[in-house]
């Protein structure tokens, strides 16, 4: 299953101690492994946290945050055909030392990147932060299979595989959204792109 938390906090004011909070609320999500990843730049700080299931490659290769290059990624979910798109990665001269998905799709984003989605076949949700563009990258599958809950509300930005990592952030304002409300008690459910708190999104 394995879970996603992180933040870019453009006052800089959040920290590691946040960061592993966010996501090791989590832990349920993901009880085999957990990593942490916190960048800070001149203009914000960026963290990046993993829980693992350890499902295609049970060795610690497929330990994440994972870099190649300027690139870092959290990943949830499956890519199902990642062999066929290693094999194309790999007739490009890309080399691999795990056998996850995972680190398929950050080469395949390091070559082609957002159009590597266009070759992915499978459910997912991941953060990819290229530090050489300055860009970090939210991405969820077509179907949204794969939970990935944003906020963002004075210069903060937060993003988890569960809503319960941001009460983790103490600068998350716990509002309830009195349309998503409405939207619950008419359907019995919130309705993406909704959520029950205020300035926040699926």
């Amino acid at each position: 299953m394995c879970g996603i938390a992180g933040f870019v906090d453009f006052r800089r004011s959040s920290g590691e101690d946040v960061l592993s909070a966010m996501t090791d609320v989590l832990q349920h999500r993901g009880p085999n492994d957990a990593g942490y990843e916190l960048v800070k730049g001149e203009s914000s700080h960026i963290g990046l946290g993993h829980r693992r299931l350890s499902i295609l490659d049970l060795s610690s290769s497929g330990h994440q945050p994972m870099t190649f290059r300027d690139l870092t990624i959290i990943f949830n979910g499956e890519v199902y055909n990642f062999k066929e798109i290693r094999k194309e990665l790999e007739s490009h001269g890309y080399d691999f030392s795990s056998g996850s998905d995972t680190e398929v799709l950050l080469k395949g984003w390091d070559l082609w990147q957002e159009k590597v989605l266009d070759k992915c076949i499978g459910m997912f949700a991941f953060a990819i932060l290229d530090r050489k563009r300055d860009v970090l990258t939210l991405v969820r599958d077509r179907a949204g299979v794969k939970p990935l809950y944003y906020y963002w509300k004075d210069g903060l930005l937060l993003f988890a595989s569960e809503l319960k990592s941001f009460h983790e952030h103490p600068r998350f304002a716990k509002e309830i959204d009195v349309n998503a409300l409405s939207l619950f008690l008419q359907y019995s459910y919130v309705p993406a792109p909704y959520s029950i708190f205020r300035d926040t999104g699926n």
